[in-house]
């Protein structure tokens, strides 16, 4: 069998985030991003991240990368730990991980060139290569990834953000990474642009033989990429499974609103459809509720969702659900596809 080419286990990020007026010795409260999630990614697999905005998608991400502390748990790549290195120590570790952000333009350096953007990964971790190679790699990557290699001399303003987003891509992908972290890559474009770029990026894993984590709130861009989904509230995994058994039989409360609030083409079938609206507002991270932390917004939850947190339930073939209650969801919320 196959092994995992990242492992996350039990990952947990907390910041120090400061009591408004209180004396400079008075101890800060802790900010829960990301409460003990663990997942795979398997070689050339895509792993869809979804959830609602401030549930700890893009903590996780960066967790993983380096750009945000790890206050416990375990991530391994291929096999090595890489949690609690120095950035010294991780930086070998850069040319095989890299990260496709969610601004387009505010990734991009407003000062660089187009050429010497995507080029300076080239440059950080292969130092001895030539110049004339490193342009000749930089206009490869700048035509397959949709752009004109005659571009290359202009800066970021002049590019839309859909170009924008090729160029970052275009920068992640030169140094022909393993891994390829996309943080909400099409939140910012418009939803002809987001189609042009999802189906780039599935063309270029299945060229290069990419390993991808997909980070998104749209479950509907996520299930089109993703060979695995995994649900994410308030820091905690409520299900995981693979993209279509997880769209076709739902068992978390919380994903089956998810999969309600997506839009149905049909306009008679989205007028009919019950709808699943989660009362409430999103908690506060830095007092995330006991137990169960969706069980303030939950509509079957009890008293033991206030005590425990919930273990996560086996349900075949790696469809695993938060939620010991899981038959009762399917029976009280009825989902129509």
């Amino acid at each position: 069998m196959a092994q995992p080419l990242l492992s996350v286990r039990d990952l947990r990020v907390t910041f120090d985030v400061p009591r408004p007026g209180a004396w400079p010795w008075t101890p800060p409260r802790k900010l829960h991003a990301v409460g003990g999630v663990s997942f795979d990614v398997m070689p050339g697999e895509c792993l869809g991240v979804v959830g609602e905005s401030g549930s700890g998608k893009s903590t996780v991400a960066r967790a993983v990368i380096g750009l945000a502390p790890i206050s416990a748990g375990s991530v391994q790549f291929d096999g090595q730990e890489i949690a609690g290195l120095t950035a010294a120590q991780r930086r070998p570790f850069g040319k095989d991980i890299q990260m496709v952000f969610q601004d387009p333009l505010a990734a991009l350096d407003p000062r660089m060139t187009v050429g010497d953007i995507i080029a300076e990964p080239l440059v950080t971790h292969h130092p001895d290569l030539p110049r004339p190679e490193v342009r000749k790699r930089v206009q490869d990557m700048m035509e397959r990834v949709g752009l004109l290699p005659n571009l290359i001399n202009r800066y970021p303003h002049e590019f839309s953000g859909g170009q924008c987003q090729r160029i970052g891509i275009a920068r992640a992908l030169v140094v022909r990474p393993r891994l390829l972290i996309c943080d909400e890559p099409v939140s910012a474009l418009d939803v002809s642009v987001q189609a042009q770029v999802v189906n780039l990026l599935m063309e270029l894993q299945r060229d290069l033989g990419l390993s991808m984590i997909f980070i998104a709130h749209d479950l509907s861009v996520v299930k089109h990429i993703s060979d695995r989904i995994t649900v994410m509230y308030l820091g905690r995994m409520m299900e995981e499974a693979e993209s279509g058994t997880l769209i076709r039989h739902p068992s978390h409360p919380y994903t089956r609103a998810l999969i309600s609030a997506v839009p149905v083409p049909d306009p008679r079938l989205e007028k009919a459809r019950p709808r699943m609206v989660i009362q409430g507002e999103l908690p506060s991270p830095l007092a995330p509720p006991s137990g169960c932390v969706f069980r303030t917004r939950c509509p079957i939850a009890r008293e033991a969702c206030a005590r425990d947190i919930p273990a996560k339930v086996d349900r075949g073939g790696g469809h695993m659900v938060a939620c010991p209650f899981h038959a009762d969801a399917l029976a009280a919320m009825p989902l129509a596809v």
